[in-house]
C-alpha cells in the first residue's frame, strides 16, 4: 500500500524524530518538514528514558555515530535528594536482567519492613544501576557479561535533533525553512493545505503538529481543548545555566529538591546541564534565579540564566481530523522522569500502526487517543506522588504538595496497598498500569521515600542481603569508567 503525503511543522527533536520513524515505516510516503527559521532552540540539556536506545537501535544509527555528536553521556537512572525529607537520597534505577534475581528481594523487604519488621528495605542496595551509578561505571559491560543492561542517555537535544535531522534526510524527507503564514481547512474539518511564506502551498494528507507549546495546528486551528494539570502539579517555569564538567563523570541525573520545586543536574561531555523547575505562586523568577545560583555556588557568576515557561498537561485528543500532534504541541510533565521524548516515540509509532491497522482512514482514533491520554496521565501518577508522598515541613510549597487532594483512582488505590500492607504489584497489574511505571518503579519511589511504620519489631533476616552483595560486586567489575567509555565513543 502507497504511504501517504505527510506535512510536518516545526523540527527539533520531535519533528525530526516523527519524520524518521515515519520515513521508515512508509518508505515511499512524501513527507515534508516544514521549519520557521524564527522559531528558537531550547536545547537545556536532557536525558531519556530506555526508549530512545530502542529508537536508534530501530534507525540502526550506533552509539559512536550519533553519541559524540550530540555531547552524550549515559544514564543508569535518577538520583533523588532530599524529596522524601532534607538530607535524604534514594537511586531510581533504570531495570536490566540482572534485577530479575534481586527484584524479588527488594519486594520481600519492603513488604516485610512496611508490615513492621525492622529489616533493611531501602531500594540502593537491591540493583545493579545503582552501584553502576554510584561507582560511576559506564552500563555498557564487557562481551563476556551476558546480561542486558536498561539505561538511557544525556545528551544537547539541539544537536540530537540534528543528528535525526540528517537521518530523516537521508530516508528521502523534504525540508523546507519557511514561516506558515495560513492554514487552510477543508468542509470535512480536514487541515488541507498550509500557505508558506515565500514558497507554494504545502497540501498533504496527514498533518503533524510539533509547534511546541503554540499548538499551531491542533489547538489554533482545530481547536482541540488543552487540559492543565496545575491542579495536582504546581511547577510552571524554569531557569537554566549550563556549568563547566567536573573532573568525573556521573553516570545518572540528579534531581535535588529546593524551597519551591528541584534543580535537575545532567551531566554532558562539553558541560553539565543545570536547571530549577518550580512554581510561580511560591517563588519569582529573580529569587528562583538566586536559590538556583546558590545552590551551584555560582552567586557571583557572571554565567547567563534563561527563564522558561511551561505548560504543563496535554491536549483532549492528540489525534484530530488528519492532524497528529507531538511533543510540546500535544503536552508536557515538568521533566522529572525525562519522559518528553518517550511520549512522543510512543505516540508516532502508536499512530504509525493504528492508521495503518485502519488502512490510512480514522477507523482506530479513538481508541488511540484513549491510549495516549492514559499514558499522560499514567505517567502524571507517578510524578504527582513525588509531591504528595514527601513528608518535608520546610516550606509552603512542600507542605502544600504533601496535602494535595486531586488524586487519580489510580494513584489513590496504589498508595493505599503499600500503607496497608498489600502487594502492590497486583494492584498495578489488576488496574492495568504496568505498562507506564513498573511496580518495581512504584517501590523504589515509594520506599526511597522511606514512607514505612516508625515502630518497627526485630525479626530474623528475610533475604540473604550478603548473597545480593556478592551479586551486584561481582556484576560491577564487568562496566568501565564512564568517562573511559564515552571516550571510546569518540
Amino acid at each position: 500500500m502507497t504511504g501517504p503525503s505527510i506535512g510536518i511543522v516545526g523540527g527539533g527533536t520531535a519533528g525530526w524524530m516523527a519524520a524518521c520513524l515515519m520515513a521508515k515505516a512508509w518508505p515511499d510516503a512524501a513527507i515534508t518538514l516544514v521549519e520557521s527559521p524564527d522559531v528558537g532552540i531550547v536545547g537545556v540539556g536532557e536525558g531519556s528514558t530506555p526508549q530512545l536506545k530502542a529508537l536508534f537501535d530501530t534507525l540502526g544509527i550506533a552509539e559512536a555515530d550519533w553519541m559524540p555528536a550530540a555531547d552524550a553521556t549515559y544514564k543508569t537512572g535518577i538520583a533523588f535528594e532530599g524529596w522524601g525529607v532534607v538530607g535524604t537520597r534514594y537511586f531510581h534505577p533504570f531495570a536490566g536482567a540482572v534485577d530479575l534475581h534481586t527484584q524479588p528481594a527488594f519486594h520481600a523487604s519492603a513488604l516485610a519492613r512496611r508490615t513492621g519488621a525492622d529489616v533493611p528495605a531501602h531500594p540502593d542496595r537491591f540493583f545493579l544501576n545503582s552501584r553502576l551509578a554510584n561507582a560511576r561505571r559506564a552500563p555498557v559491560a564487557s562481551p563476556n557479561f551476558p546480561f542486558p543492561v536498561g539505561y538511557g542517555y544525556h545528551f544537547d537535544a539541539h544537536k540530537v535533533g540534528g543528528v535525526l535531522r540528517a537521518e530523516a534526510l537521508r530516508r528521502g524527507v523534504r525540508h523546507l525553512s519557511a514561516h506558515v503564514a495560513d492554514v487552510v481547512v477543508a468542509a470535512n474539518g480536514d487541515i488541507a493545505s498550509l500557505t508558506l511564506a515565500d514558497h507554494e502551498p504545502l497540501a498533504a494528507d496527514i498533518f503533524v503538529d510539533a509547534s511546541g507549546f503554540r499548538g499551531l495546528l491542533l489547538q489554533q486551528v482545530l481547536g482541540v481543548p488543552f487540559r492543565p494539570f496545575a491542579q495536582n502539579l504546581f511547577n510552571d517555569r524554569a531557569v537554566v545555566m549550563p556549568t563547566p564538567r567536573g573532573a568525573g563523570l556521573d553516570a545518572h541525573t540528579t534531581a535535588t529538591a529546593l524551597s519551591a520545586g528541584w534543580a535537575w543536574a545532567i551531566p554532558l561531555t562539553a558541560r553539565t546541564g543545570n536547571g530549577y523547575v518550580y512554581a510561580s505562586a511560591y517563588v519569582s523568577p529573580d529569587d528562583a534565579e538566586t536559590e538556583l545560583r546558590r545552590h551551584l555556588g555560582l552567586l557571583d557568576s557572571p554565567v547567563p540564566a534563561r527563564h522558561l515557561t511551561m505548560k504543563v498537561g496535554r491536549v483532549d485528543q492528540s489525534w484530530a481530523a488528519n492532524c497528529l500532534a507531538i511533543g510540546l504541541a500535544q503536552g508536557f510533565i515538568e521533566p522529572l522522569e525525562a519522559t518528553a521524548l518517550h511520549i512522543v516515540q510512543a505516540t508516532v509509532e502508536g499512530f504509525v500502526h493504528a492508521l495503518g491497522e485502519g488502512g490510512f482512514t480514522p477507523r482506530h482514533r479513538d481508541a488511540f487517543n484513549a491510549r495516549i491520554a492514559r499514558r499522560y496521565e499514567g505517567i502524571r501518577d507517578y510524578i504527582v506522588a513525588h509531591y504528595r508522598l514527601n513528608r518535608r515541613v520546610d516550606t509552603p510549597y512542600w507542605r502544600d504538595a504533601a496535602a494535595i487532594e486531586q488524586l487519580s483512582d489510580d494513584l489513590k488505590a496504589i498508595m493505599t496497598a503499600w500503607f496497608t500492607g498489600r502487594d502492590v504489584a497486583a494492584v498495578i497489574e489488576a488496574r492495568d498500569l504496568g505498562g507506564y511505571y513498573a511496580p518495581m518503579s512504584w517501590e523504589v519511589l515509594l520506599a526511597g521515600y522511606g514512607t514505612f511504620p516508625d515502630r518497627l519489631r526485630r525479626v530474623p533476616p528475610v533475604v540473604d542481603l550478603a548473597g545480593i552483595d556478592r551479586l551486584l560486586d561481582g556484576c560491577l567489575l564487568n562496566f568501565p569508567p564512564h568517562a573511559a567509555a564515552i571516550e571510546d565513543l569518540a
